[in-house]
């Protein structure tokens, strides 16, 4: 047994270094578990039926079959073309000139879009980068305090990893789920059901709440110290047209409104709703750089609009069944309307797609799709083989009766398994943790006693903090790369650490008050 303990904690070390040195993330999870599992079976301590498992375990119900999962790569996909047509640069250009004349007006914008972007794209990385580049100089141009300005960006930037949909909160909730489906048959009670939804609503509040703690910290700056956010003496633009409020603002607005409605009141999938901000996404690009030779093209672009609410008015005043007893004429009407809608519908999507191909959009962000998309799927197989290595060892009995014999009980089981990723999330990706970690330190936490979406939260709250942290917050390694070279990287630190502590304030809110991550589950699950 002693030898078994010797080689789980020699992996779990093993692998952390090799991630440390910057080898490949996938690579480094499957090559170190299959050189241990070798090793444990020449000592006869691993079970060679155990690694036999493994292509079961892929193309089963963990991986290849499993239905939470599809919705990552469209999720990833809505992100990258939202980004690709210049959304973000149009929501920021709109706020700003909407808020720029008050102090603090700009920061208000640029906190206000991130959350916008967070909830689009979901993608800490894009959000960050993006944000800083057509930001960051305006705000210095318009003498914000560099510490302000860089704080604001990096913070707003890592409020895709709380604000659905999320990338995270999807990986998150597939692994908690696992966990929680282990936890339950070890206590031998029913399964805890743990969806993409439940994170979806459980993050909700939190993430807004953490974003009116942001614009109050820019408000007490703006009324203290407004020569820190001074407002905008003179603008060359031009001012704003309803057109401009309505296609640039109002068009993402309704589009993640439309996204997040379909899931939290349960009428699609989080897949189906993905989908949905697939093909919404299209439209909105096809619309932002639509030019004179594509003329012919942009009306069926607005069809398509119409279509969908067509669709959508339609699906609500008719029953669209056709095999019941009591299908009459209005029935019928309704589908041969729907058909001809949806033909409509799918032709405004062509066009956008063909609107995007003619401006070289729509190769780059499939193929980043694709790339971000694969990324994952290969780093999850690795951690699903470090996993089944992992306990072969008896990994996962070692973690729990580590956790138990914390001082402090189960809350100290809880925060030190916080402490754990939080130091973490300085050196891994986020996938890396959920993939790793979460499936580890979750089913003890579980059979504790707490609560899995409250848990997921707090995790997904624990690691956007780490990643704003100093010295290696990745948010902060995103800005100072992105960001002109007269911005020193101690102002950045600086900046950030307001904004740390109003994370570890709504961290603090949410433990205290639980109620705010599992009351939206509990109402949306009714």
């Amino acid at each position: 047994m002693e030898l078994e303990i010797f080689l789980a904690l020699g992996m779990f070390a093993t692998a952390i270094a090799a991630l440390l040195a910057g080898y490949s993330v996938a690579l480094t999870l499957g090559g170190v578990a299959l050189i241990f599992a070798l090793i444990g079976m020449a000592l006869g301590v691993f079970p060679q039926s155990l690694l036999g498992s493994l292509p079961s375990r892929i193309q089963g119900g963990a991986i290849m079959q499993n239905e939470t999962l599809v919705a990552v790569p469209l999720f990833v996909l809505m992100g990258v073309i939202l980004e690709r047509s210049k959304v973000a640069e149009d929501l920021l250009h709109i706020a700003s000139r909407l808020l720029g004349r008050i102090n603090g007006g700009l920061g208000f914008a640029v906190i206000l879009v991130g959350a916008l972007l967070a909830a689009s794209t979901g993608i800490v990385g894009a959000t960050v980068i993006t944000m800083t580049l057509i930001a960051l100089p305006s705000m210095l141009k318009q003498n914000y305090d560099p510490r302000l300005a860089t704080g604001t960006i990096a913070a707003s930037g890592t409020l895709g990893q709380i604000i659905p949909p999320s990338i995270v909160l999807i990986l998150l909730a597939d692994a908690v789920s696992n966990a929680a489906s282990q936890a339950s048959s070890q206590m031998n009670v029913g399964a805890f059901v743990v969806s993409v939804g439940d994170l979806f609503a459980g993050a909700l509040l939190p993430g807004l709440i953490l974003v009116g703690f942001y614009l109050l910290w820019i408000a007490l700056n703006a009324w203290l110290r407004p020569e820190r956010c001074p407002a905008a003496t003179t603008s060359s633009s031009d001012p704003l047209t309803r057109k401009e409020i309505l296609f640039g603002l109002g068009a993402p607005l309704l589009l993640i409104f439309a996204v997040l409605g379909a899931i939290l009141s349960g009428v699609a999938t989080p897949t189906e709703a993905a989908a949905i901000g697939v093909a919404g996404a299209l439209l909105l690009a096809g619309l932002r750089l639509s030019e004179a030779e594509d003329r012919r093209l942009v009306p069926l672009i607005y069809a398509a609009f119409a279509s969908a609410a067509l669709i959508l008015m339609i699906t609500n005043l008719v029953d669209l069944r056709l095999g019941v007893a009591d299908a009459g004429a209005l029935a019928y009407a309704g589908v041969a309307v729907s058909l001809v809608a949806t033909a409509v519908f799918f032709a405004g999507v062509f066009a956008s797609m063909l609107v995007l191909y003619r401006k070289s959009q729509l190769s780059p962000a499939l193929q980043s799709g694709v790339h971000i998309t694969s990324m994952v799927f290969l780093i999850l197989i690795g951690a699903s083989l470090f996993s089944l290595v992992f306990r072969g060892f008896g990994g996962d009995e070692i973690v729990a009766d580590l956790l138990h014999s914390l001082p402090g009980g189960k809350w100290g089981a809880l925060i030190g398994a916080m402490l754990v990723m939080f130091v973490l999330g300085f050196f891994l990706d986020f996938i890396e943790i959920v993939f790793v970690v979460v499936p580890l330190v979750t089913p003890p936490l579980i059979i504790m006693g707490f609560d899995p979406v409250w848990l997921a939260i707090l995790m997904a709250l624990n690691l956007q903090t780490s990643f704003l942290t100093p010295p290696f917050g990745f948010a902060l390694f995103y800005l100072r790369g992105a960001a002109p070279e007269e911005i020193k990287t101690s102002q950045i630190w600086h900046g950030a650490i307001p904004f740390i502590g109003l994370q570890l304030m709504i961290i603090l809110l949410v433990a205290l008050v639980p109620e705010l991550a599992t009351w939206l589950p509990s109402i949306a699950a009714k």
